[in-house]
């Protein structure tokens, strides 16, 4: 007779699909009342085992909380908990929504569940298990600190499901969060249940990157057939270069060949090799428009007709609520006539409802290709069965940077549907800056160690002091994940070291012995506890020869250094001096032989003249063709009428140059060193090495070694320490920091028991979240915002959020358009940021990392407009009149920002004070048409 079905069977029973051993071995350590780490590839099922934490929760009649890291993510994870369970088990919290948040089951971002712990929530009572899906986030550098701040505030009585991608340091994330939380098992998986296939199209070709004769294990080998066909298409392009300049019109125009393909003809030929549906990465909004408005305006129809008509459907429900002004302003008519023909764009500066519409249509499969930015590998359910990447770098927000092989593994894990295709496919689009060899070590690197981005800030020290004291505040800084990295570097670091005094003391010991028997002064001396005593004369002794000679290399090299810089710049000098008919030598591995200047140097940093060869050859000279500055030997009278572009000019220039009688100096060149003085540093150490009385002693080739070897353990120890003294404390340093701030501008007093306690205007600043929380808490604090009308008071607090993706106002805050109280805000809340980063830089010793950031007028123009009633379009005109060009999305999604952060000012002020009313009036003025609809 079979015994009752466990809470795990039972949740089995109700899948389509059996358990892979990891997510079992998962949902195991679940039941059995212990926390779990799940590592995972994107794709792979991670998720069932969050699923199955809700399950649990529901049969033990407790709640568990579902985190994510973004909005669109628990958005799309409440709906899929609510198709399970149903509406009345499931809530949802995000800071815009609050649907049924007093459900067993709430779905809500990270920073939602970090601000009930520090608000002590009622609805954490009865909490049993957070999911943290993706909490690999806790890396971000602006976000990341969110995570931690979770996992260590949470009751210890409940479990944490952790869920992340693939990372190489999985043991010690784990050890972290068993130091913090209790028993935590890891489990780690790196098989893809899709397996994913690797691929660069080069022209119209597609290739394997790896060769397929490589170990499925360790370091593959790219594939030679890619290797040599690249090699083949650069020969052509450099023979057609040639022909095309030395034979005008023969040049083989079959061979000209484009490293960029048109979108639509590339993506029939991955059609043609069924390799769609497919998303192309485009990391910038603009690129995937003009990618989708090329295929609108071309030919491309991947859709049948049939299909058609379910595309209609899926686009009306999800425009429900858009007005029929609001759909021409956003340019409906052709976004629907691309979906219709299967293709569409994806990314943060559109509609949420245009994004949603577009994700619903590709699960579906109604959408074959899909532009999108790499927010769209941040777990939104989108699984194609290729992706494809155009290029290998990104904008990071302040520089173009390479890919990661972290990020580059994120967006290719998109690649495969479980239970619909055999194999992923990554593609990669060759361009000559684009190597295969580059490639295959992103494809291949199997690396991405997690590392903390926790330190402390205004608003969490305040409620880390308000909830544990100073005291407990500081023990939570030092059970972060950051401290826990440290300081097990520092354990490495703190045993290296002792290793290395000990082997220093140990050579000490015999370097003193073997200088006794030689009968000399060791130039050492030792204290009682085994310390150096040092001597008045760094060079007494051996060890103070050892020293002068070490000093001589390094004075040597010094010299060096400096003779080539001099060298250096004197040839960038003579060379940006160089004249057009100026004759030179050139001498290097590369041109011999005379050179006539054709053009001189466009600038001076890096001159490069183009010269023309003795054998025709025309080519650009840098400092690197140049032992010494270039010298002039002659001036060639070059004819205005020779065309030095054709074969023909190039050759009679050549011709006068050899006639010339020109030479070029005989001999073999060698680079001339310029004479050092005799009152070098090199020559006075020298002079003293000749006069050290152990100069000419011979034997002495043990203590040779042995001080060799104790120099280098010196400077060993030397570099620990100093390595020691710098991590060690750095959170703490920087709590310090933060409090000293706050107890000057009184958010902070003492308690009258040695301790310290939130001030009201303090508490104030612990309900403000936005990254500029301590400016916001002046401002409020100084009065400058309560005179304000609703719709004043929108426009001025969104400059506490906004950032402008380029200079908005070149006039600044006069020349902004607006109301003059406005402006009159603006100035004074200008005037408040630089007092308050004042009291900032001169507490952190002017590091940047605690400085706010200067209040951004950008977005004070449209919000205004829609808050005073105007149309979307209106609003959209007034950021372009300003010079902001604003998407749609962007619109929306900094309206949402403004509205949280105006909500977060009502709460913190009281409901009695007249701000809080103006804050709800402001944003009940800005939550209609477009805002609204995005907010239900």
């Amino acid at each position: 007779m079979l015994g009752p079905m466990s809470t795990l069977d039972n949740f089995v029973a109700g899948l389509s699909f059996p358990l892979d051993g990891f997510q079992r071995e998962a949902c195991e350590v679940l039941e059995s009342g212990r926390g779990v780490l799940v590592c995972a590839p994107t794709g792979a099922g991670k998720t069932i085992v969050g699923e199955f934490a809700v399950y649990l929760a529901l049969a033990q009649g407790t709640k568990c909380f579902y985190t994510t890291p973004i909005k669109a993510l628990s958005n799309q994870k409440y709906h899929d908990l609510v198709d399970v369970h149903g509406a009345e088990a499931v809530g949802l919290l995000t800071g815009d929504n609050a649907i049924n948040s007093s459900a067993p089951i709430v779905v809500m971002t990270t920073e939602v569940l970090r601000n009930m712990i520090y608000a002590n929530s009622p609805a954490l009572q009865g909490l049993s298990h957070v999911v943290m899906d993706e909490v690999h986030f806790l890396a971000d550098r602006f976000r990341g600190a969110v995570w931690e701040e979770v996992i260590l505030g949470l009751d210890p009585s409940v479990r944490v499901v952790s869920l992340s991608a693939t990372v190489s340091n999985a043991e010690e994330f784990g050890d972290w969060i068993a130091t913090v939380r209790g028993d935590t098992e890891v489990i780690v998986s790196e098989h893809r249940p899709v397996p994913l296939h690797q691929y660069m199209l080069v022209g119209g070709r597609l290739f394997e990157l790896f060769d397929r004769k490589s170990p499925p294990h360790g370091r593959r080998q790219v594939n030679p057939e890619l290797t040599r066909y690249i090699k083949q298409r650069a020969l052509l392009d450099h023979d057609d270069r040639d022909s095309g300049r030395g034979h005008r019109g023969r040049g083989d125009r079959r061979h000209r060949r484009s490293t960029t393909m048109p979108r639509p003809r590339l993506i029939q030929l991955l059609e043609e090799d069924a390799l769609l549906p497919a998303i192309f990465f485009i990391f910038s909004r603009k690129g995937c428009e003009d990618a989708f408005v090329q295929c609108v305006r071309s030919d491309l129809n991947l859709l049948e007709p049939e299909q058609v008509s379910q595309v209609d459907e899926v686009v009306e429900r999800h425009l429900t609520d858009l007005s029929p002004g609001d759909a021409e302003v956003l340019g409906v008519e052709q976004w629907w006539a691309g979906l219709r023909r299967g293709f569409a764009a994806h990314h943060a500066g559109m509609l949420p409802m245009f994004r949603q519409a577009v994700e619903e249509l590709f699960v579906r499969g109604l959408t074959k290709v899909v532009f999108a930015t790499e927010t769209l590998a941040l777990g939104i359910n989108m699984p194609a069965r290729s992706v494809v990447l155009e290029r290998l770098i990104k904008y990071n927000g302040e520089a173009h940077v390479d890919l990661t092989p972290g990020e580059y593994t994120q967006l290719t894990g998109r690649a495969g549907r479980r239970g619909i295709d055999v194999e992923g496919n990554a593609v990669v689009l060759w361009t000559p800056e684009v190597l295969p060899d580059r490639v295959a070590g992103l494809a291949g690197a199997r690396t991405f160690p997690l590392r903390s981005s926790f330190r402390p800030e205004y608003n969490m020290v305040l409620n880390l002091i308000h909830r544990l004291g100073v005291e407990g505040s500081r023990h939570l800084l030092r059970r972060s994940f950051a401290q826990f990295q440290t300081d097990r570097t520092l354990v490495g670091q703190a045993r290296q070291l002792d290793h290395a005094r000990r082997r220093l003391r140990k050579t000490d010991a015999e370097l003193i012995a073997a200088a006794d028997k030689a009968g000399l002064d060791p130039g050492i001396g030792l204290d009682d506890a085994g310390d150096e005593r040092p001597g008045t004369d760094p060079y007494a002794g051996f060890l103070g020869y050892l020293t002068l000679r070490e000093d001589i290399r390094r004075a040597e090299r010094e010299e060096r250094f400096t003779r080539r810089i001099e060298n250096e710049n004197a040839v960038a000098e003579d060379l940006a001096a160089l004249k057009r008919g100026h004759v030179i030598a050139v001498s290097s591995r590369r041109h011999r032989g005379l050179a006539v200047v054709l053009l001189p140097a466009e600038q001076h940093l890096d001159p490069r003249p183009l010269v023309l060869l003795e054998d025709g050859y025309t080519t650009r000279v840098g400092a690197d063709d140049f032992l010494n500055p270039p010298q002039v030997l002659g001036n060639l009278r070059i004819p205005r009428d020779a065309d030095t572009k054709s074969g023909r000019g190039r050759r009679r220039v050549a011709e006068l140059l050899a006639s010339s009688g020109i030479t070029r100096p005989v001999g073999r060149q060698s680079k001339r060193r310029r004479q050092t003085g005799g009152d070098s540093e090199v020559a006075r150490l020298r002079n003293r090495l000749r006069s050290h009385p152990i100069h000419k002693q011979p034997g002495l080739d043990k203590l040779f070694r042995l001080g060799e070897q104790r120099n280098r353990l010196v400077r060993d120890v030397a570099s620990l320490e100093r390595s020691i003294d710098e991590r060690k404390s750095r959170l703490e340093e920087d709590f310090d920091i933060v409090v000293a701030v706050l107890r000057e501008l009184g958010y902070l007093e003492s308690d009258g028991r040695g301790g310290l306690q939130v001030t009201p205007t303090g508490d104030v600043l612990r309900r403000i979240y936005a990254e500029t929380d301590l400016l916001v808490a002046e401002c409020i604090r100084a009065g400058i915002w309560h005179r304000l009308s609703p719709v004043e008071l929108a426009a001025v607090v969104s400059s506490m959020v906004y950032q402008s993706r380029r200079d908005t106002y070149g006039g600044g805050i006069d020349s902004m358009p607006g109301s003059k109280t406005v402006r009159e805000a603006l100035a004074e809340t200008l005037a408040v940021w630089q007092a308050t980063n004042e009291v900032q830089a001169r507490h952190s010793g002017g590091s940047e990392s605690l400085v706010t950031a200067e209040p951004d007028t950008g977005f004070c123009a449209p919000i205004s407009a829609w808050a005073a009633g105007r149309s979307l379009d209106e609003a959209l005109t007034a950021a372009s009149a300003g010079g902001n060009l604003l998407s749609p999305g962007d619109f929306v999604r900094w309206n949402r920002q403004v509205i949280d952060l105006l909500e977060q000012i009502r709460n913190s002020v009281g409901a009695d004070d007249p701000l809080a009313g103006t804050a709800r009036r402001a944003v009940k003025s800005l939550r209609r048409g477009v805002v609204a609809a995005e907010l239900e």
